[in-house]
């Protein structure tokens, strides 16, 4: 009990470290009081008036079909509206809506007019659709450089220092997806606008959980789907290409609703939408479009500072669990400013693998990734829900160490 009155101990003066008290949305989160949802950097809970949205939405096509599209449309705009506000973009005619990051990302590798000998920097150990898509263009005599940000004292530097005179690009993800570790973006962009090299951010597991402004980050491309931090459904992602080169994006993929008149079905001339819009090339996920929207107001109503002071504050509170467990260690590096939602560890002595299939078990909703077991709260994460999840933890770990012994 001393441990934990020391953990507890600290989480009290963490909290007042950052002036804020517990706080939740009891009217907006109705999650089963007998799981403990901690994986958010895989697919996140809806708020109920996510839920609600979608629900009207199907409705409104049971009732009436489509009768209701321009509302729609009109929806479609708040979002992209959302959208613009949650990255800072300067406006929403740069934000486009596409399936997933997969696909922002595989516009990006086949838009770019790329010759033999060209470069990308990246991360050894990313996230698949972040490594195979640079991977892919090897074909096309491009190279991939890969740097193993999790074994450096200073990732970004480590990155920095793999550019060449022949390198076009450095795709990055904002946090890595298995240990947490947090990039500085702004460092990195900075980088490379000094050499001049695009910068392509997969955002999908900070867009969210952490404010982000293109003002400071100036990245080329930005991509991330909605239904992690987001917390919106899967199937919907958001694509920002800066405006000053998204003429030199090639397209590839065609079709009605890209051309600046998406709505003129004549077969004269057109041409491709000035805006982003230009890489939708068909009928939008409505459905999806409905829920993220609904799921983007509830964050723009908490404010971005907000919701990251609480997660962090969650976040916090689980390290401090953890610190006070005997063989546990911590994988995600501890300054605020080095992550965001993702807690990573490892227990001496007993499988990462092992571990989680318990926890699951047990309703810990969790992950297994890159050999750890893996925590991600959200802002609005129980405090009920932390300390449940430790002690069970804790119960499992020395379920696991008995049969061992």
């Amino acid at each position: 009990m001393g441990g934990w009155g020391k953990v507890c101990r600290g989480r009290q003066a963490f909290v007042m470290l950052l002036g804020m008290q517990p706080f939740y949305f009891p009217g907006e989160f109705a999650l089963d009081p007998d799981i403990c949802y901690l994986n958010h950097a895989a697919v996140a809970p809806w708020p109920k008036r996510t839920a609600l949205a979608v629900e009207r939405f199907a409705r409104e096509n049971m009732l009436r079909g489509a009768s209701d599209y321009p509302r729609w449309m009109e929806l479609e705009q708040r979002l992209r509206e959302r959208a613009a506000w949650l990255i800072g973009a300067p406006s929403p005619d740069d934000i486009a809506l596409l399936k997933n990051t997969s696909e922002g990302l595989s516009f990006v590798a086949g838009g770019l007019d790329w010759s033999p000998g060209e470069r990308i920097v990246g991360i050894s150990d990313d996230f698949p659709s972040n490594r195979v898509v640079w991977e892919s263009l090897a074909a096309h005599g491009v190279h991939f450089d890969k740097v193993d940000v999790n074994a450096v004292a200073d990732p970004e530097q480590a990155l920095i220092d793999a550019l060449r005179p022949e390198t076009r690009l450095m795709a990055v993800s904002s946090v890595h997806f298995a240990t947490g570790l947090r990039l500085d973006l702004a460092r990195l962009s900075a980088a490379c606008r000094e050499r001049g090299v695009l910068l392509c951010v997969d955002a999908i597991q900070s867009l969210g959980a952490l404010p982000f402004d293109l003002r400071e980050v100036p990245a080329d491309f930005v991509v991330a789907d909605g239904h992690k931090w987001m917390l919106g459904p899967e199937g919907l992602a958001v694509f920002y290409v800066n405006p000053a080169i998204r003429d030199r994006l090639r397209l590839l993929e065609y079709g009605w609703a890209m051309r600046e008149v998406a709505g003129d079905y004549g077969t004269g001339s057109w041409q491709i939408a000035r805006s982003a819009r230009r890489f939708e090339c068909g009928s939008p996920n409505m459905l999806g479009i409905h829920g993220l929207e609904a799921s983007l107001s509830l964050l723009q109503e908490v404010g971005m500072e907000t919701v990251a002071g609480h997660l962090h504050r969650n976040v916090h509170y689980l390290r401090e669990g953890l610190s006070a467990l005997p063989g546990v260690r911590i994988v995600t590096p501890a300054p605020p400013e080095r992550h965001a939602g993702i807690l990573a560890f490892a227990v001496e002595g007993i499988a990462s693998e092992t571990l989680y299939r318990r926890l699951m078990a047990r309703q810990v909703i969790c992950a297994c990734r890159g050999g750890f077991v893996r925590f991600s709260p959200h802002f609005h994460t129980r405090e009920a829900t932390l300390e449940r999840t430790l002690e069970i933890l804790r119960e499992e770990m020395a379920a696991c160490n008995a049969r061992s012994s």
